[in-house]
C-alpha cells in the first residue's frame, strides 16, 4: 500500500511539476534584452534618434483596468490630424514600434507606441497573448479620445501577439478604429502552442496539452481557447490588412490566410515572399509600404476623404 501511495504521490509532484513550466513558459516567456532591441533598431537604421528626438512627444502614463500603469508615448508632428496606435510582439517593446510608426509619420499620420504589459516600461506580471492586453489596448485607445475627441480618426497596426491583440480588441471589446492592420498573428493561441511544442520537441502529447491549460488557468487566470483572433475577426466590421510572410515557420501563414477567409466585409492580404517571422518589413520595406498605401487608398483615404500624404 505504501509504495502505492508513493507512487501516486511521485506521479502527482511529475505532473504539477510539468504544469508549472509549461505555464511558466507561456505566461513569462522570456524577453529579449531591452538594451539589444534598442541597439538593433539603431544599428539597421531603423530608428534614427535625432529623427525621433525631433518629434513633437510626451510620455504616458496610462492605467491599466488590471491595475498597473501602461507607459505610452504620444507623437504629434501632425496637429489634428488622424492617429496610429501600434502594439509591438511578444518579448519586444514600443521601441521595436518606431519603424512602422515612421512609415505612417510620412503619410500624414500621428502615431502612439506604448508597451505591452510585463514588457518595457510598463507594469504587469504575465504576459497573456492578447486575453488582457486586449482591454489595455482599450485604455489607450480611451486616452486618445479623451485627449482629442470622440471624432478623432485612428487605425491600429499591430505585429505577432500585437496583431492577435489588434484583433482581440477589434472583434470582442469594441471595433472603434477605422481601420486595422495585422502582420503576421496567430488564428488560435493553442493552436499555436501546439505548433510551437512540435517545432521543439517533434510531438504535441495530448496530456501535456491540457496540463499546460490547467495551469495557465490556475496562474494565469485565464482559457488558451479564449485567446482566439480567430472567433474575434468574424465580429469586426472595420477593414483589416492581413500581413505575413510566406517564409515565417514561427507562426504559420496559413494561420493568416484562415483569418483573411473569416473576415466578412473589407479586407486585404499582402504575403511577403520573403522573410521570416515578424520580418516582412524588415526583408522588403518597399513592397510592405505599397501594401499599405494600397489598403489605405482603398479603405481609408478614399472613404475620409483625407489628403493621401
Amino acid at each position: 500500500m505504501k509504495k502505492w501511495i508513493s507512487a501516486l504521490s511521485s506521479a502527482a509532484a511529475l505532473t504539477a511539476a510539468a504544469g508549472f513550466y509549461l505555464s511558466s513558459r507561456v505566461l513569462y516567456m522570456r524577453k529579449k534584452n531591452e538594451a539589444l532591441i534598442y541597439r538593433r533598431e539603431v544599428e539597421a537604421n531603423r530608428l534614427d534618434l535625432k529623427h525621433y528626438e525631433q518629434l513633437p512627444k510626451e510620455e504616458v502614463w496610462i492605467d491599466s483596468p488590471f491595475g498597473y500603469k501602461l507607459k505610452a508615448v504620444f507623437v504629434t508632428p501632425h496637429p489634428g490630424g488622424p492617429y496610429m496606435i501600434f502594439c509591438h510582439g511578444v518579448t519586444e517593446t514600443k521601441v521595436n514600434s518606431v519603424k512602422y510608426m515612421n512609415l505612417f509619420l510620412r503619410r500624414g499620420f500621428n502615431g502612439i507606441i506604448y508597451d505591452h504589459r510585463r514588457h518595457g516600461e510598463s507594469g504587469g506580471n504575465t504576459t497573456s497573448y492578447g486575453y488582457y492586453e486586449k482591454e489595455d489596448l482599450q485604455a489607450v485607445v480611451h486616452e486618445l479620445i479623451r485627449r482629442e475627441g470622440q471624432d478623432v480618426s485612428f487605425g491600429i497596426h499591430g505585429e505577432s501577439m500585437g496583431a492577435a491583440t489588434t484583433l482581440l480588441y477589434a472583434g470582442l471589446v469594441e471595433d472603434r478604429a477605422d481601420f486595422y492592420i495585422a502582420d503576421c498573428p496567430f488564428s488560435d493561441f493553442r493552436a499555436q502552442l501546439i505548433h510551437q511544442m512540435k517545432r521543439e520537441i517533434k510531438a504535441a502529447p495530448r496530456l501535456l496539452i491540457h496540463l499546460a491549460e490547467w495551469a495557465v488557468f490556475l496562474r494565469g487566470r485565464f482559457h488558451l481557447t479564449h485567446v482566439s483572433p480567430l472567433e474575434a475577426v468574424k465580429h469586426i466590421q472595420k477593414p483589416v490588412l492581413f500581413i505575413h510572410s510566406e517564409e515565417d515557420d514561427y507562426i504559420l501563414p496559413s494561420m493568416t490566410k484562415e483569418l483573411y477567409e473569416h473576415k466578412k466585409g473589407q479586407k486585404d492580404l499582402y504575403l511577403a515572399p520573403k522573410g521570416a517571422h515578424a520580418q516582412s518589413y524588415n526583408e522588403d520595406p518597399e513592397a510592405y509600404q505599397q501594401a499599405i498605401d494600397y489598403f489605405l487608398e482603398t479603405y481609408y483615404f478614399h472613404e475620409k476623404k483625407e489628403p493621401r500624404f
